[in-house]
C-alpha cells in the first residue's frame, strides 16, 4: 500500500488513498510529501488537516522520527494560541493541524497560505462527520499555489465535496486488501439494564489485568463507569470530548505508557489513534451502525493479532450485525479486584520551552533519582510539563525526593498525574 502510493502519486498525482485503520497510512502519505519538499524553497510547504488534535500529535511524532532535516510543528484546538504563533514566525516546511485552528491562524496572518503545494487530507471523511467543511473550504481556497492533494480514509466516501479541488484523481482502494485478519474471540455478555454496570464490574474482574478498551456511546456512561471503577479502587483513565486538551492527551499517555490498563471511551478513540496492542474490547453500549462496530474493534487485535471482543447486550436490545449464536461468557462470582499496573506516570514541570528533553529527563532520574535505565518507561515532553514512567513501588519516594530538585538549572516540581 504504502510503495503503491508513492510510485502512484508521482507527477503531483491526486489520490484518494481508502485504506484500514493501522494498515500505516501515516507514512503512505508522508513519504510523497517528504518527496515534494524542497531545502531551498521558504514558507511552509505542506499542510496535513486532520479531524484530531490526537491525531496530529501521532502524525508529528512519526514525521520527527523519520529524522528529516525539516522542520515541522503543530496547531490544533486547546492548544496555547501564543505559543503556536511563536512556533509560526520561522516557517516550518510541514504544518499539521486541525481545521479550526488552522483557519484562526490564517485570518490572523500568522500562516502564508500562498507557499503550500501540497495538501494532505487525514481522515477526510471524519473531518466532515464532525462539521470542518466551512473551515476546510476557507483554508483550501487560501492556498493560491496548491498542486498536490492526498486524502485517505478508511472507509468508502460516495462523493467528496467540489472545495477538495481534486481533479484527474486516481483512488487507491486497500480496504478489502489490507483488511486485517485478526482471530478475534467474540463474546456475549447478557445482563439485566438495571445491573449493567455491575456486569460490567465482573467482567472487568475476570478480565483481569489486560489492556482494555470499553467503549460507550455518551459521555455520561464513561463517567458512571469511572466513577464505578473508582470506587473499587481500580486504575482507569477517561476519553471523550468533554474534557480538556490536556486532560485527553494525559490519558491516552498513560494507557500507552502501561500505568494504567483500562481506558474508557467514547467513538472518539475508535479510529486514527496511535493506541498500543489492546487484548480486550468491551462494548458496554453498542453502537446503532455495524461499521462504527468494526472501527472499534480495530483498535484490538491489529495486523493478525490476537483479541477478545465482549458485547453486553440486555434483554431488550437486538443489533442485526451480532451473530446470535456467539457464546455466552458467564461472569458470575467473579469479584476479585484486578491488579493495577506496575508502572505509574509522574509529573515534571518543565518541558520544550525549557530547552528539556528526554535525555535530559532520563540522566535526571538516573543520577539525581538513583533509578536504573531498566525502570524508566515511557516518557512524553509537551511544551511547558513532561510526564514518564516510573515502577509504581518507587513513585512516591522519588516524587518526594527530586520535588524542587533542577534539571538545566530549572527548579522543577514532580506529582503523581492525576
Amino acid at each position: 500500500m504504502q510503495k503503491s502510493t508513492y510510485s502512484q502519486s508521482d507527477n503531483h498525482q491526486d489520490i484518494i488513498l481508502l485504506s484500514p485503520t493501522g494498515s500505516g497510512k501515516t507514512l503512505a502519505f508522508l513519504f510523497p510529501l517528504l518527496r515534494n519538499l524542497s531545502p531551498q524553497n521558504s514558507g511552509i510547504q505542506a499542510l496535513i488537516m486532520v479531524p484530531s488534535r490526537e491525531l496530529a500529535l501521532q502524525i508529528e511524532q512519526v514525521f520527527k522520527a523519520m529524522a528529516t532535516d525539516y522542520k515541522v510543528s503543530v496547531v490544533y484546538g486547546g492548544h496555547d494560541k501564543k505559543i503556536e504563533q511563536n512556533n509560526l514566525i520561522e516557517s516550518p516546511a510541514v504544518l499539521i493541524g486541525t481545521p479550526g485552528r488552522i483557519a484562526y491562524h490564517v485570518k490572523n496572518q500568522n500562516i502564508d497560505a500562498s507557499t503550500i503545494q501540497t495538501l494532505v487530507l487525514d481522515e477526510f471523511d471524519k473531518s466532515l462527520e464532525f462539521g470542518f467543511q466551512d473551515d476546510m473550504t476557507y483554508i483550501i481556497e487560501s492556498m493560491s499555489n496548491l498542486n498536490h492533494r492526498i486524502l485517505t480514509s478508511a472507509t468508502s466516501m460516495s462523493t467528496i465535496p467540489s472545495f477538495a479541488g481534486l481533479e484527474n484523481v486516481k483512488t487507491l482502494d486497500f480496504l478489502k486488501e489490507l483488511e486485517s485478519k485478526p482471530n478475534f474471540q467474540f463474546r456475549k455478555v447478557n445482563t439485566l439494564s438495571e445491573e449493567k454496570l455491575e456486569t460490567l464490574f465482573k467482567l472487568i474482574c475476570k478480565i483481569g489485568s489486560k489492556r482494555t478498551l470499553i467503549f460507550c456511546n455518551h459521555r455520561d456512561a464513561v463517567d458512571r463507569i469511572s466513577e464505578l471503577l473508582r470506587r473499587k479502587g481500580i486504575e482507569r483513565e477517561n476519553f471523550h470530548g468533554g474534557l480538556e486538551q490536556d486532560e485527553r492527551e494525559r490519558a491516552l499517555f498513560k494507557f500507552r505508557n502501561d500505568s494504567v490498563r483500562i481506558l474508557i471511551t467514547t467513538d472518539l478513540a475508535a479510529r486514527g489513534l496511535d493506541i498500543p496492542e489492546v487484548e480486550s474490547i468491551v462494548h458496554y453500549q453498542l453502537p446503532p451502525k455495524e461499521d462504527a462496530f468494526i472501527h472499534r474493534n480495530g483498535r484490538t487485535a491489529r495486523m493478525n493479532a490476537k483479541g477478545f471482543v465482549y458485547v453486553m447486550i440486555s434483554e431488550d436490545e437486538n443489533f442485526p450485525f451480532i451473530d446470535s449464536k456467539i457464546l455466552v461468557e458467564d461472569v458470575e462470582g467473579f469479584t476479585k479486584v484486578p491488579q493495577n499496573s506496575p508502572w505509574q506516570t509522574i509529573y515534571i514541570s518543565a518541558g520544550k520551552k525549557d530547552k528539556v528533553n528526554k535525555v535530559d529527563i532520563v540522566g535526571f532520574l538516573i543520577k539525581k533519582g538513583g533509578l536504573t535505565k531498566e525502570e524508566v518507561g515511557l516518557i512524553e515532553v509537551k511544551d511547558t510539563t513532561s510526564y514518564v514512567a516510573i515502577p509504581r513501588k518507587k513513585a512516591m519516594d522519588l516524587v518526594k525526593k527530586l520535588d524542587k530538585e533542577r534539571i538545566k538549572n530549572k527548579k522543577v516540581k514532580l506529582d503523581i498525574a492525576r
